[in-house]
């Protein structure tokens, strides 16, 4: 893949290129996965997402998991040991953002609610195919993440502004923003394209 042309962003660190060819744009539709992201993005916050990405490893040991049903019953202890954890981005109201999250996430659930339905509502059920030529073009919000950010903030969701959002539906796929000359544009749009048609 080394000829290959790739999105601009995506540097020569081969932790950053290899989440560009594998993770970035692909669509995510598994509730706890999607939700995961959500929160790393917001730790993100203020960040550059090479900074969380070179983290994620620890932030998913100090998490366990990512387990909705383990982080909702966190406690000070807990609080207390993640703000000990060099290994990961430590700043209180993000731990208590993924913590308030966890239980949101569990409530939305036991109400018949599952996460990613729920996002995936917002465009239809498939993803939105950008043609964009150059980064130039790629818009840091949209109207769709202002509306979502809306919704996630409407049930108690923090660290979910419009950016953030955006950034999130790109990463997961409900928006394809591989360049129109990157070689994943094309492969991702075929992704979007088959689960619609499945």
């Amino acid at each position: 893949m080394s000829e290959s042309v790739r999105c601009a962003w995506s540097t020569n660190d081969p932790l950053y290129v290899a989440y560009h060819d594998q993770e970035w744009g692909v669509p995510e539709r598994d509730s706890r996965a999607l939700w995961e992201k959500l929160v790393l993005d917001g730790f993100q916050a203020g960040l550059a997402w090479i900074t969380i990405l070179r983290k994620r490893e620890a932030f998913r040991e100090a998490f366990q998991g990512f387990d909705p049903e383990v982080i909702a019953r966190y406690g000070e202890a807990d609080i207390a040991r993640l703000m000990d954890n060099p290994g990961i981005v430590r700043s209180p109201a993000k731990i208590n953002a993924a913590i308030r999250g966890a239980q949101i996430y569990l409530d939305m659930r036991d109400k018949g609610q599952d996460f990613a339905p729920f996002i995936w509502s917002f465009i239809g059920k498939r993803p939105i195919q950008n043609t964009w030529d150059h980064m130039s073009q790629v818009p840091a919000q949209t109207p769709l993440s202002v509306e979502i950010s809306k919704a996630l903030k409407g049930k108690g969701f923090n660290f979910v502004g419009p950016v953030i959002v955006y950034a999130w539906l790109q990463a997961t796929g409900l928006v394809n923003d591989h360049l129109t000359c990157c070689f994943r544009h094309a492969e991702v749009r075929r992704m979007g394209e088959g689960h619609a048609q499945s």
